[in-house]
């Protein structure tokens, strides 16, 4: 846009912060400047990068802006001991939910939650841009009848995996991955979505593949649903399983939140770096 600004016939140009994608850093303000624009730069850059996050971490670090959510009880379990887990959160956070998706470059779950809940994840309705589906696996079989291979040819799907698989469908990307504990691994996923420039990339569980993501250092950014209700339960499983720390002092801790009560559901919305 800087042949537009100069050609405009505009005397001085504002901006929050430089460009940082390497192909034209500085490069539109240099031209500016040269054309006799005063420039100033850094105006509100600390709002501009926090604005930016995704888009920097994509040019930064190389890989996607990583968001977790999840919904739990109140005493921290995403399903009763049976399983159950329709509904924990009520329809407005899952509204919330939605219009999360319809912001996303793909969306990742195990392959457990593919079997227990058989879940579609799509926008519903339908946002500024149509997530690819992601299962970890790591057979990489996801069930034929499932609904996201029942819809592969309307929304795209991959199927990530760390061994030979014999599961195989016209619609579906298998993505053979290295592994971490028999487990497909979070990082050489992670690293392959910022090879293929997915920008925000929403993980919606189960608690294993959270956990994986939170052990791997993978987490940017959190999107919590607390509900008022108790399940209580040994077996019933907590928000995040994975390895853990072993100190309170090494936990993941949100430099920024905030808290909104949304129809009775408590929404914890924060970010773990600054």
């Amino acid at each position: 846009c800087a042949d537009t600004v100069i050609a405009s016939g505009i005397s001085r140009v504002v901006a929050a912060m430089i460009d940082p994608f390497p192909q034209v850093a500085g490069e539109g303000i240099a031209r500016l400047r040269k054309a006799g624009m005063e420039v100033v730069v850094g105006v509100c850059e600390v709002e501009a990068r926090r604005l930016n996050r995704p888009y920097l971490t994509l040019i930064d670090k190389a890989r996607p802006y990583i968001h977790m959510k999840w919904a739990m009880t109140l005493d921290g379990k995403l399903a009763t001991r049976t399983g159950d887990s329709k509904w924990i959160s009520g329809e407005a956070s899952r509204k919330i939910v939605h219009q999360l998706r319809g912001r996303m470059d793909a969306i990742i779950v195990g392959a457990g939650t593919v079997r227990k809940d058989d879940p579609l994840l799509t926008a519903r309705p339908t946002g500024p841009r149509r997530a690819t589906r992601i299962v970890l696996s790591t057979n990489g079989d996801i069930g034929a009848d499932s609904q996201l291979v029942r819809t592969a040819a309307e929304a795209p799907v991959i199927v990530a995996t760390c061994g030979a698989s014999k599961f195989a469908h016209d619609n579906i990307e298998m993505l053979n991955l290295s592994s971490i504990s028999g487990r497909p691994s979070v990082t050489a996923l992670v690293a392959e979505l910022g090879r293929r420039r997915m920008t925000n990339v929403l993980v919606e569980g189960g608690a294993e593949v959270l956990g994986s993501f939170r052990d791997s250092g993978l987490v940017d950014e959190v999107h919590v649903f607390i509900t008022p209700k108790l399940a209580g339960g040994r077996a019933a499983l907590s928000a995040i399983a994975g390895v853990g720390v072993e100190r309170i002092a090494e936990t993941l801790s949100l430099s920024e939140w905030d808290v909104q009560v949304v129809d009775g559901d408590v929404y914890v919305h924060g970010f773990t770096g600054r």
